[in-house]
Order: C-alpha cells, then sequence, then structure tokens
C-alpha cells in the first residue's frame, strides 16, 4: 500500500502530550479504515503535527482521523519511505519508555536544508568516493544527513541551526582547501517544514536553498528565517558578515516569485520582460533593478540562462538532436541556440554531446 503523510494545524496551546493521545487514538481504530499509522511529529513552536501512515488512499486517513478523534488533517500527500527516513531519520515511532502509557515523541518534522552548488563544469561530476567519505564525515559530526550527492549539487538536511551553519562552514572550508576557488562553489542554506500546503516533501525548502545559489555571492546566502533561529539558539550571538550573507523576507519572495513564474513558463518562445512586468505587478525599471540587484544579471538573461541548464540536462540524455533540444527550450532556432550555448559553456553543443 502507498504510505502519506499529513499536515495537522493545531491550536497553540495544544502539548506533545495532546498528540501523543490523539495518536493514539488513531491506532486504536486503525484497522477498520485498513490504514497503519507509523509515526508522527510535533512542532509545538509552529503549532504544526505530521502523521505517517499507510493507507490504501488519502480518504482512508481522513475518515480514519475523523472517527478516532475528529482532527482532519488539513493537507496529504503521498512520500517515499526512503526520502523520509533520510531527511527525519525515522520512519517508525522511537521505542517507548516503559514508564509511559504514551508514546510522547515531542520531535519537530522541522528542517534546515543546505544546497551546495558546484559552479565550474569541469568539477560537476559525482564526487570520488575519497571525497564523499570526507564530506559525510564533516556532516555526521554536526548531526547531519546527505540527502543527495548530484554531480551539480549536494543537499544536506539538519536539525539544529547551529550545527548547520558551523557543519557548512567547514564545508566549504574543505572544498574550497581541494578546489582552490571560493569561486567554484555557492552554498544557499532555507528552513522548513515537510509539508506546506499541497506541494512535495520539503519542496519549497528545497528549492528556497537552491534558488539562493543563483545569487551570485562568495558569501553563504542564508534565509532570514535561518539567521533568527541561529542567533536564538545562541543568546542572540551575531553572525559574521564577511561568512554569511541574510537574504531579507521581501528578497525571499521577489526570488521564489520570479523563479516560479520563469519555471512554469520558460517554454514559452515569446516569454519577455513584459510577461515578467505583467504577472508581478511592476514596471520595466522596477522589475530590471530588483533583478539586477539580486542576481546581478537581467530578466533577459535569466530566462536564457535557464533554458541552457535545462538544455544541457536534455543533451545528456542523449534521445534528441540539437535542433529538437533548441526548440523545446524555448528557442526560435538552432542557430541562434548554438550561439547562446557556446557563449555560456565555451564549446559547441555538438562537441559537448561527443565529449559525454
Amino acid at each position: 500500500m502507498p504510505i502519506y503523510m499529513d499536515r495537522h494545524d493545531v491550536s497553540q496551546g495544544v502539548t506533545a502530550e495532546d498528540v501523543a493521545d490523539l495518536h493514539n487514538q488513531d491506532l486504536v481504530v486503525q484497522h477498520k479504515y485498513c490504514c497503519k499509522g507509523l509515526s508522527y511529529w510535533f512542532d509545538e513552536d509552529r503549532s504544526t503535527a505530521f502523521c505517517l501512515v499507510e493507507a490504501p488512499n488519502m480518504e482512508a486517513i481522513i475518515e480514519m482521523h475523523t472517527n478516532s478523534h475528529g482532527d482532519v488533517p488539513n493537507t496529504i500527500i503521498e512520500v517515499d519511505t526512503s526520502i523520509v527516513e533520510s531527511f527525519l531519520g525515522r520512519i517508525e515511532d522511537p521505542s517507548k519508555s516503559q514508564k509511559k502509557e504514551l508514546n510522547i515523541v515531542n520531535n519537530p518534522g522541522f528542517r534546515i536544508l543546505a544546497v551546495l552548488k558546484f559552479m565550474d563544469r569541469q568539477y560537476s561530476t559525482s564526487p570520488k568516493k575519497r571525497v564523499l567519505e570526507k564530506i559525510k564525515n564533516i556532516i555526521e559530526k554536526y548531526a547531519g544527513r546527505l540527502i543527495d550527492s548530484h554531480k551539480e549539487y549536494l543537499l544536506i538536511s539538519f536539525s539544529s541551526t547551529t550545527n548547520a551553519l558551523h557543519g557548512i562552514l567547514e564545508l566549504k572550508k574543505y572544498y574550497v582547501l581541494n578546489k582552490k576557488s571560493a569561486e567554484q562553489i555557492r552554498i544557499g542554506i532555507g528552513a522548513g517544514v515537510p509539508i506546506t500546503q499541497n506541494h512535495g516533501f520539503f519542496e519549497e525548502t528545497i528549492k528556497t536553498a537552491k534558488r539562493l545559489t543563483d545569487i551570485q555571492h562568495s558569501h553563504i546566502i542564508i534565509t532570514t528565517e535561518v539567521k533568527e533561529l541561529y542567533e536564538s539558539e545562541n543568546q542572540n550571538k551575531k553572525l559574521d558578515p564577511n561568512l554569511f550573507k541574510t537574504l531579507l523576507f521581501q528578497e525571499e519572495e521577489f526570488l521564489n516569485d520570479v523563479m516560479n513564474y520563469l519555471e512554469s513558463e520558460w517554454q514559452n518562445p515569446n516569454l519577455g520582460v513584459d510577461d515578467f512586468c505583467s504577472h508581478l505587478g511592476l514596471s520595466t525599471s522596477q522589475l530590471y533593478r530588483k533583478t539586477k540587484s539580486l542576481l546581478q544579471t537581467s530578466t533577459n538573461n535569466l530566462i536564457q540562462s535557464h533554458r541552457l541548464n535545462k538544455a544541457i540536462k536534455l543533451l545528456l540524455k542523449k534521445d534528441r538532436n540539437i535542433s529538437e533540444v533548441a526548440f523545446e527550450t524555448g528557442f526560435n532556432s538552432a542557430a541562434y541556440f548554438t550561439k547562446c550555448f557556446q557563449k555560456k559553456y565555451k564549446v559547441l553543443p555538438s562537441n559537448y554531446l561527443k565529449s559525454i
């Protein structure tokens, strides 16, 4: 049967014991709905609880919750247990203390997610075994989890903001020592919960962390929330501005608005500045200033760069010719695509295909 995670927005004042009792009520009646409650996470600070349930469908979960305690979930998504475990560390309830009637789990699903993006294309390959082992050792030293080791980036999860920032600093130092240049890596760090509305598992936080790496900067880019969490964990100790750049809430909102629109429209060959202005409610000059200030590029260059990044991924599949890739990524002609590709990557698409 499929596995689902649901989100409950609970009232302020609800305690871990209250949530444990609700979870226990589910376990008593779950067999009637062919469900199996695997575990739950409760975040008192954010008044959220997340249940992991094996069930025939989402409707069965709603019926189980409705008839056991009446607290219907706000959102339900299907998940992969291996991914849940990689982010959250478990997929079943931890062992119950013999002194407790209820299995009280006061463990939030909130995580700090870091993305390390490799900028130099010649280093955009999966890390060698020796390097990857060193990376894993550093991450584990700070109680982190390596979620994904991709040829373009690393995705790492932490439950503590302090551990996240200290661990990423050590990782950056290690990488720079090996590659001799801080310009070959960009780092973005965001924070969030497993489910927000109808999005995928940690989808919004992963997207934000990745997008922070689009900001051309030698600093580690963090959200305002990450900065505030670090300071609250460290008695208002300030972060070193020579190491970290904090994105304001307004800047983060603008970045996500721009990128969300770009990701929905990038294949449209007629996509241009006017479309962004209309969607975002900004004048041409306002859009240019904001994009240039945050991303150090123009909107048109942002569109083209996004398309070329998509083109690289399509070429790697080796199931399309260059003309097909050009038109599929929103270019009006194969010749113009070739010109833009060569300008960015310093190689013709045809020669790139031969090299992979």
